[in-house]
């Protein structure tokens, strides 16, 4: 797996508006992210246990969280963003692929600041808080998220289904709430099952779709003892994996860390790639604020967050409100089945990634080349904010 450090990523995503949708696992994923763009470090387990704090490295609650009611129901909201000269990254806790909510949410895509990516995972809360025989609400859901994400999106906006990791087979914490405790030993397969509609529905509307089911289905011993949850290593993979897949869709080629010039490994080489036809810049002058292009104003920054947020519209009930239960950083140290003893190295080495074998079509699967543009200059549209 291609390692990506801070300067790789805060280049990658210069003059980017980045979008994270989802749960738990989703506000880790934009949680590692913020901090790798400031930073060559790990999540602290406080930092990943933390949720609706105030401020998480240098960000800013927006809506919901501590501002709101601390709750583990449906109904909670979090909204978080983080913002800089040059990167804008935003994250909203949903807990259903399409509600009012959602649409809410949509409805700031189309009328505001329109991003550049999207990483969107909903699926655990989906099959399990809503209804019991969830499989044709939720691909109805999936429909109608996908043909509206279209509809409001630019062509050139980056959209990545991120596909849900492998839950445990007893699961333990604050989301297993006692009025659904009885689906948690088929919870796994549920998720397997609804993993498959959202990475076909996904494909057949043209988006990306990225497996994280497969990819870390032999990196079990990262995931945390309540069954739900990842350590701070198989984030940053995570983190990694996205970049790479932004850089791919973007025809830029990241360096490896193995580069013969160790002062310039951390270039990003914007050579002609198969993704591009027309652009293709081939200098990058480091520390300069110039890339391939016109200087962007150190002055403008984006002075503004959105319109207001609505609730779900969907009956709250008072017995999901139980309190937030946090989870422990027990770690497995062996692989989870003695029948993939094979698979390991000589050396038994834990793993980082699934080993050498058939791959899975949908691990990085990109529908459509996107536009030709140079992705780190574009101007953002002139309405009421600057970025």
């Amino acid at each position: 797996m291609r390692n990506v450090s801070h300067r790789q990523a805060s280049q990658l995503l210069h003059n980017k508006f980045v979008v994270v949708l989802g749960d738990s696992i989703q506000r880790s994923v934009y949680k590692d992210l913020v901090l790798l763009l400031q930073r060559d470090s790990y999540l602290t387990l406080s930092q990943l246990k933390s949720k609706g704090e105030l401020s998480f490295e240098q960000d800013c609650l927006v809506e919901g969280g501590r501002l709101g009611h601390m709750t583990n129901g449906t109904e909670y909201r979090e909204v978080r963003q983080y913002r800089t000269d040059h990167h804008l990254v935003r994250f909203y806790f949903v807990t259903r692929v399409f509600s009012r909510y959602m649409e809410s949410i949509l409805a700031d895509f189309k009328n505001e600041l329109k991003p550049d990516v999207v990483i969107v995972n909903s699926c655990v809360w989906d099959v399990s808080r809503y209804n019991r025989r969830w499989v044709s609400e939720y691909k109805e859901n999936l429909h109608k998220f996908f043909a509206q994400l279209k509809a409001i999106l630019p062509e050139e906006c980056l959209v990545v289904w991120n596909m849900t990791m492998p839950l445990g087979k007893k699961i333990i914490g604050g989301f297993l709430v006692p009025e659904i405790e009885d689906k948690g030993p088929t919870l796994r397969f549920d998720v397997i099952e609804a993993n498959f509609y959202g990475a076909m529905l996904a494909n057949a509307y043209g988006l990306d779709v990225l497996d994280l089911h497969f990819m870390f289905r032999f990196s079990l011993h990262h995931r945390m003892k309540d069954g739900v949850h990842w350590n701070a290593v198989a984030h940053r993979q995570i983190t990694c994996l996205l970049l790479a897949h932004a850089a791919q869709a973007w025809g830029v080629e990241l360096p490896s860390h193995t580069a013969t010039d160790q002062s310039k490994m951390w270039l990003l080489d914007y050579t002609q790639t198969t993704y591009q036809s027309a652009y293709g810049p081939s200098y990058v002058w480091a520390g300069s604020g110039y890339y391939g292009g016109s200087v962007w104003p150190q002055c403008q920054q984006y002075d503004g967050y959105g319109p207001r947020f609505y609730e779900d519209g969907l009956a709250t009930l008072s017995q999901f409100g139980s309190g937030y239960f946090s989870f422990g950083n027990i770690e497995q140290k062996t692989a989870q089945s003695s029948g993939h003893n094979s698979l390991l190295p000589s050396d038994h080495r834990p793993m980082s990634a699934a080993p050498s074998c058939p791959p899975n079509n949908y691990v990085m699967k990109q529908k459509h080349t996107k536009r030709n543009y140079n992705p780190y200059t574009r101007q953002k549209p002139s309405h009421s904010h600057k970025y």
